[in-house]
């Protein structure tokens, strides 16, 4: 998978193995460039998709030809080709999301269905986070049920998720590829466009459901990268991933779960009980994703030379930067507001996870030092998140963030803290976490006393009579004299 979000950022770097790495390229591609025709990428593990027979050079997408999965390679290359879709293929993207995750991690470690024993532990470590979770916050629970969920499982239920984010940026390039040409020619390139088209819908799918396969063997539950990614009101954990994070921290299994169940649940309570919330962080990638402007010289160039037979310039021009976030007011706004939004989501999280533990969990300061470092080393979430959507938090507003709420906590208390949450103007912004206690010790406002003047007064501009008492017990209307 590439580094590079969709072609935002630098165009490829030289091997990391300098002239060593360009003899590998050579041998594996038979000296006429790279060993997959198609440029999708391998994937994580020895030899991509195909394993041992990843030197062939479809391998990487279909796996070592032999004869009894040749018929199925090239049927998947006719549904690529005929794909018709929307911008993303997203079938296509589930499959190989499925393929990674059937290939097990890095470590050797391989997905497993959820047994009875295992979804019990989780039912009742969440079951448990709820009940001390009520001590620190005054949001109620949001959990409608708890689950355990395989890897594969984690895919399928976060699909949905990825393809609300993703869609408006894959939209961006699927706009460009047919505005590229003058409008007299497109009728004559329509075939050319429909295949252009049909081929970025099946590399972004390539590129989505190789990352989301990848993030499915790390993540240890629904919430990981602060957005609501699994169905509302459903607490999930991956038995699997949290044994492998809690493997090496000297930590016992039992507690490692309770707290990462604590802050899944915590997410669930806000998500849940803060209805704004899920519309406004969507929104607000989808708006950074608009603001994105294409080099369309640059696609005019891969439109002009596109070759049929050689359909990886695509993905090449993708990697090379083809579009841009635009360097607008508007666009840094976008960006600003989609992160601090989230730091904000993460520190609150971070702040009643670590009241709610620290009185009861010895090992409450390991793990949340643990999973800080996650963060602020550019864990697993955070690049898989850049790389799908172009955006990267930055794990210094993270830290931040959780301290204003805890300073929010001892001088007002934990309803004035929670209360913030009732209208989106209330909460701090990015300059506020630069200044915590300004923010802090500054006049709370009351939004309910302003939601009710704008009420009212959106009454009157329809043509509502304002109807009053008057001292005699009648009413009189309020645009008489």
């Amino acid at each position: 998978m590439s580094d590079t979000p969709f072609g935002f950022g630098l165009p490829p770097e030289e091997p990391e193995d300098g002239d060593e790495g360009k003899k590998k390229d050579q041998q594996s591609g038979g000296g006429q460039g790279p060993a997959n025709p198609f440029g999708f990428g391998g994937l994580p593990g020895a030899g991509g998709f195909g394993g041992p027979g990843a030197d062939n050079p479809l391998a990487a997408m279909f796996g070592s030809l032999n004869p009894t999965d040749l018929g199925a390679a090239f049927q998947q290359l006719g549904q690529m080709l005929s794909y018709e879709g929307g911008p993303v293929n997203w079938d296509m993207a589930k499959q190989i999301a499925r393929q990674t995750v059937a290939q097990g991690t890095s470590d050797g470690t391989k997905d497993a269905s959820v047994g009875p024993a295992e979804r019990r532990a989780v039912e009742e470590a969440v079951r448990l986070a709820d009940l001390w979770l009520d001590d620190v916050t005054s949001l109620p629970s949001g959990s409608a049920s708890a689950v355990a969920w395989s890897r594969a499982e984690w895919v399928e239920a976060t699909l949905p998720a990825w393809q609300e984010l993703v869609d408006p940026v894959a939209e961006r390039v699927g706009a460009a590829m047919g505005d590229v040409l003058p409008e007299e020619m497109q009728a004559m390139a329509g075939p050319l466009i429909g295949m252009m088209r049909s081929m970025g819908g099946a590399m972004f799918g390539t590129q989505i459901g190789q990352a989301v396969g990848v993030l499915a063997g790390e993540v240890v539950g629904s919430t990981d990268i602060g957005l609501p990614l699994g169905p509302a009101g459903r607490a999930a954990l991956l038995p699997v991933n949290v044994e492998a994070f809690g493997k090496d921290l000297s930590v016992p299994q039992e507690e490692v779960r309770l707290y990462l169940a604590l802050r899944e649940a915590a997410h669930q309570r806000l998500f849940a009980h803060v209805p704004w919330l899920r519309s406004h962080l969507f929104g607000a990638v989808d708006g950074y994703a608009r603001g994105i402007k294409v080099d369309t010289a640059k696609l005019e160039d891969v439109v002009g030379q596109f070759d049929p037979q050689n359909p990886e310039q695509l993905q090449d021009a993708l990697q090379q930067g083809m579009f841009q976030p635009e360097d607008t007011p508007e666009q840094k706004a976008a960006l600003a507001r989609l992160e601090t939004a989230l730091a904000l989501v993460e520190g609150w999280v971070d702040a009643v996870v670590h009241a709610a533990a620290k009185p009861r969990l010895g090992s409450a300061d390991a793990l949340r030092e643990t999973l800080r470092r996650r963060r602020a080393t550019g864990g697993p979430a955070e690049q898989t998140f850049a790389t799908l959507i172009g955006l990267e938090l930055r794990p210094r507003r993270l830290r931040d963030a959780s301290r204003l709420w805890a300073s929010l906590t001892d001088a007002r208390g934990i309803d004035g803290r929670d209360g913030l949450w009732a209208h989106p103007d209330m909460l701090p912004t990015a300059t506020d976490l630069d200044d915590p206690d300004g923010f802090v010790h500054r006049e709370q406002l009351d939004f309910s006393e302003l939601d009710k003047m704008l009420g009212e007064a959106a009454g009157g501009a329809h043509g509502k009579p304002d109807l009053r008492k008057k001292d005699d017990g009648e009413t009189e209307d309020d645009d008489t004299e």
